[in-house]
């Protein structure tokens, strides 16, 4: 239920007036602690493209939550942080920019991989609507199946023209059997792409742990 932490973090305490991040904002910020150790606030400022007092509100609610730890070197991962962080990147290992190409229509792309999770996709509408949700024009998703990236739902395989791409994606992804790629795409700002696809991704891992649920 990592993903459900993720929620409950970027969840307001009411009557707190309405939030400026998300789960995904959350995600970037663990991801940025298990990459360089510790982190400020002038860097999770730039890297989640939020205003100092968004930011001030995100390190306190994870505070809140039990999830980061402050000292004179910055922000680090709590042990529960440390172990949220780990099952989400099992599940969101790899990630890549990507040019513009038939998978990928905005000024700016970024792909992720989404582990042993091309079941949950459908028709790739509700990981389209969850980057829309960023603010971004939409995202592309892909499943990986034998040796093939396809439309979800389809044996179409839109890359046939593209065999330069599909390489790159499979090459620097490393997808296997039963994996999913997601693309974020934006018009303006390559920060907003990623945060796009990683959404889509979230969106995706939430929405099978509520059909488990059930």
């Amino acid at each position: 239920m990592y993903v459900k932490a993720l929620a409950k973090i970027a969840s307001r305490y009411a009557p707190s007036r309405i939030l400026s991040f998300d789960s995904v904002h959350v995600f970037i910020v663990l991801q940025l602690i298990t990459k360089k150790g510790h982190v400020s606030r002038n860097l999770l400022c730039k890297e989640l493209s939020l205003g100092e007092g968004s930011v001030k509100t995100l390190v306190k609610h994870l505070k809140t939550h039990g999830i980061i730890e402050s000292n004179k070197a910055g922000t680090t991962t709590s042990s529960k942080g440390k172990r949220i962080s780990e099952q989400l990147l099992s599940a969101i290992p790899e990630e890549m920019s990507l040019s513009k190409c038939c998978v990928a229509l905005g000024k700016f792309n970024y792909a992720v991989l989404l582990k042993q999770y091309g079941f949950a996709l459908k028709s790739g509408i509700e990981q389209r609507d969850a980057a829309i949700r960023i603010g971004a024009i939409g995202a592309t998703s892909l499943l990986f199946k034998h040796n093939r990236l396809l439309m979800p739902g389809t044996n179409y395989n839109p890359l046939t023209e593209e065999p330069d791409t599909a390489k790159l994606l499979i090459e620097t992804l490393k997808p296997e059997n039963g994996d999913a790629i997601v693309i974020g795409s934006d018009m303006e700002d390559e920060r907003r792409a990623e945060l796009a696809a990683k959404n889509a991704a979230l969106t995706t891992i939430m929405a099978h742990e509520r059909h488990h649920i059930m």
